[in-house]
């Protein structure tokens, strides 16, 4: 079951020093700005937890793992500083992941797009099933996937970014992910991934903490400008959204 809740919902449980964080929307498991803001918080929050070793980041139900952005969210921005600000939480998440002191593990257990690649990329490692394809919508709603591509393209290179852009309305399956780099593992069903995400999490937080902290820091070296990158790129979809096109397109969507 997936939440009814229309500013989604968000649930952690910390247990044998491993942070579960779970996410929920009702409309594909997508994001509003309250629900980024929230997770965006509570990274900074684990970030700092001294009883916490490692953080595994999922979404509810059996459906998508995430649709990204949400289109009513879209649909309202009105003027360039609304725009900014929208695209500004997809660049605060994937700020707050990078900077986390914790390990991030993914678990994608379904489809993900636009926004949701970029989670997934920005975890530290990733399961996924078979049925965790993935999209990048952006063009064909007149914007692109500015925010997330530094994430996107630190994993899987700018030449898969490219291929997965320009044509925006393929999926591409969970194999040519894993290929790519995007996914550690691929599982044929979610409880063959639920068993090696126990296992696996459970070594990985066994580990020295300090250790993990340090390795984290080498995975991330070299994207200290995205402090500034990520918000430069909100502002160009920000404008974008702001666009006939964009408007058009948008609407059809939701019909």
């Amino acid at each position: 079951m997936t939440t009814e809740r229309l500013n989604g919902s968000l649930y952690t449980v910390i247990e044998n020093k491993i942070a579960t964080v779970e996410f929920g929307h009702p409309a594909s498991n997508s994001f509003p700005s309250e629900l980024l803001q929230r997770l965006t918080d509570e990274l900074n929050n684990l970030s700092a937890n001294p009883e916490v070793n490692l953080i595994i980041l999922k979404s509810e139900g059996d459906g998508a793992f995430c649709a990204g952005a949400s289109f009513d969210e879209l649909l309202a921005v009105s003027n360039l500083i609304e725009g900014a600000s929208f695209f500004s939480g997809f660049a605060n998440v994937i700020n707050a992941m990078r900077k986390c002191s914790k390990l991030i593990v993914g678990r994608i257990h379904g489809k993900a797009v636009g926004g949701g690649v970029g989670l997934a990329a920005a975890c530290d490692y990733a399961f996924a099933t078979v049925d965790s394809a993935i999209k990048l919508s952006e063009l064909a709603i007149g914007i692109g996937p500015f925010v997330i591509e530094p994430a996107v393209s630190r994993k899987i290179g700018k030449g898969a970014l490219g291929e997965m852009t320009l044509a925006a309305h393929e999926w591409k399956n969970a194999y040519w992910a894993q290929e790519k780099g995007l996914y550690a593992k691929v599982f044929e069903t979610k409880d063959d991934l639920d068993k090696e995400l126990e296992i696996f999490t459970s070594k990985l937080a066994s580990y020295n903490p300090e250790a993990l902290s340090e390795m984290k820091k080498v995975l991330w070296e070299g994207t200290e400008n995205w402090d500034t990158l990520l918000y430069e790129r909100a502002s160009i979809s920000g404008k974008l959204v702001l666009s006939d096109f964009s408007r058009n397109a948008l609407n059809q969507f939701k019909k």
